[in-house]
């Protein structure tokens, strides 16, 4: 699991990337993923949404559904 996690991160990546945002993958223990934003996503008042509406979302349809993603500080 944890191979596919980090490979659909990868690609969430690109898109934060674009809007000059990036994330680092601090773990991942079992199905929780603990996530650093950087760049312009590290100061963004949405960045709780990124993480939890957008990031884990994603990551709990298409891999599995008991994915919980956290915020590394």
């Amino acid at each position: 699991m944890e191979e596919k996690i980090r490979a659909r991160l990868e690609e969430m990546r690109k898109m934060l990337q674009a809007d000059g945002g990036d994330l680092e993958v601090v773990e991942i223990k079992g199905a929780t993923v603990k996530l650093k934003l950087k760049g312009s996503c590290c100061g963004c008042p949405h960045a709780m949404v990124t993480l939890k509406q957008g990031i884990e979302n994603a990551l709990r349809e298409e891999i599995d559904k008991t994915i919980t993603v956290e915020r590394a500080a």
